[in-house]
């Protein structure tokens, strides 16, 4: 799929990878319809949550060190200006660095909403720059300024030439996206079209999208073996870094819903090779994916003996571990790129998942090929029920009462609270790297361990929380609810 750098706009996932929101079934037939292109998502009668895609976009950005976010709409889509705040500078802390990013709302009111606002748009834009000096600036649309069509490329292009830094348009309108996702999506293709200088030399470097770098030191180590620099993306990145990424020798990611736009587009616009390879969570992802970076960049035997050496010291104590966790029951609940990745490091640890929960669903990738976590499930034959849920938890409820699993495994805040209120032990896979590598296995191995044998908290607080649903929900089938989308 062509990736239109020249443009400011990108599509939607649904348009783009046809993605989806709403699918009861099983796994082998969700990938079916895929495959023949019947699969059609479905609707709700009734919604309980979701996220807005430009909080995904402009969080992504935000992060990015001592650059400008300037939210063209009214102050309530500026509301997480100050958890962003908050975040960014806890995590240039901790990396031991500074940061001036700032997060700007444009406070949007009725008299904008009815004659339009690009005037005070250019002037807040020419503020913040003499303000605070910034290295970037990115100029998002929200909601209101979709709805009533202001030109926002327009405002950008005329200040280009009365500002030194690069000025970027960002289109993320809330409405336009039924998946969060696509954020990260509007993300990238903001810092490809405006940050990204073509290569000028190939680099010893690695571009590695991830989320909040918890695992840099020793991912840093673990390159280092390899004669490779690993260059995060894009926490606490400088724009002189973004710049330059075009020049590494490979780009790959965490998560594949958070950087496949990305990776793709680097590889598809500058040659840079994207690892095309399940992700880097559990034994058999973290040995894939080494291989993958060793075969672009011609790495692999000092890749294999890397590989050879460190399962020689983690495999043995995962395998005593396996032992017990064997037999037990699990449902999971996360995004696409986590959902089916760690599904399969479950089925490497002996635990069958009953029921899987995506809160969306992309049936294929920028590059046209299924996701790779998919593929791996059907080639080893792994089947489930599953569904896509947009992080519905009264179908969570649902789903739990029915099974009564051993485990819920969740990687989004407010869902595992659920599980435990009915007394089903529950993980909260919130550290993008907690199953990442060989050392990160046995450790998730090890809490999954304790959880089940440690459920006193889970028991007691079942005995004395009465929950909202009736009897009469638990035995419906959640499918009833749901209608295809014509």
């Amino acid at each position: 799929m062509t990736i239109n750098l020249n443009s400011s706009n990108v599509g939607t996932r649904e348009n783009r990878l046809g993605s989806i929101t709403g699918y009861i079934g099983s796994l082998s037939d969700l990938a079916s319809q895929s495959e023949c292109g019947t699969l059609r998502g479905c609707a709700r009668c009734f919604s309980q949550s979701s996220s807005c895609l430009s909080m995904c976009a402009l969080s992504e950005l935000n992060r990015i060190r001592n650059v400008a976010v300037i939210h063209h709409g009214p102050a309530g889509c500026s509301v997480v200006a100050s958890l962003q705040e908050y975040l960014t500078k806890q995590l240039a802390a901790k990396r031991g660095v500074t940061t001036n990013s700032v997060y700007i709302g444009t406070d949007m009111n009725e008299r904008d909403t009815i004659f339009g606002s690009t005037e005070k748009l250019r002037d807040i834009v020419l503020q913040v720059n003499e303000r605070y000096h910034p290295e970037a600036i990115f100029v998002s649309s929200s909601c209101a300024t979709g709805i009533i069509g202001e030109d926002i490329d327009s405002v950008v292009d005329d200040l280009k030439a009365d500002i030194d830094v690069p000025v970027i348009a960002v289109h993320c309108e809330g409405f336009k996206s039924r998946i969060w996702a696509t954020g990260f999506d509007i993300a990238d293709h903001a810092v490809l079209s405006g940050i990204v200088k073509p290569p000028k030399q190939k680099r010893n470097t690695i571009n590695f999208k991830n989320f909040y770098e918890s695992a840099r030191d020793e991912i840093i180590e673990i390159f280092s073996h390899f004669d490779l620099e690993p260059i995060f993306l894009y926490c606490n990145s400088s724009i002189e870094e973004l710049e330059h990424i075009s020049e590494a020798a490979a780009t790959t990611c965490i998560c594949g819903t958070l950087g496949n736009y990305l990776g793709n587009g680097l590889e598809e616009k500058y040659g840079v090779p994207y690892i095309h390879s399940i992700n880097p969570l559990g034994v058999q992802g973290f040995e894939a994916w080494l291989r993958e970076i060793g075969r672009v960049t011609d790495r692999s035997e000092v890749i294999e003996n890397y590989i050879q050496e460190q399962r020689a010291i983690y495999i043995p104590q995962i395998d005593e571990i396996k032992r017990e966790l064997q037999g037990l029951k699990a449902v999971i609940g996360m995004g696409p790129g986590y959902t089916f990745e760690v599904t399969r490091v479950l089925n490497e640890l002996g635990i069958e998942v009953v029921w899987a929960l995506a809160w969306h669903y992309d049936k294929k990738y920028e590059d046209g090929q299924v996701p790779p976590a998919m593929k791996y499930l059907l080639d080893n034959q792994i089947d489930f029920e599953a569904s896509v849920s947009d992080q519905q938890n009264y179908e969570v409820i649902n789903i739990l009462n029915k099974y009564k699993p051993d485990l819920f495994l969740s990687r989004h805040p407010g869902s595992t609270v659920w599980a435990s209120k009915q007394g089903i032990p529950a993980v909260s896979v919130q550290d993008e790297f907690m199953i990442f590598g060989y050392k990160h296995t046995l450790e998730f191995a090890k809490t999954l361990l304790d959880t089940i044998r440690n459920r006193s908290f889970e028991d007691n607080l079942a005995k004395r929380v009465k929950l909202p649903y009736t009897e009469w929900w638990y035995q419906q089938n959640i499918a009833s609810f749901m209608e295809s989308i014509k």
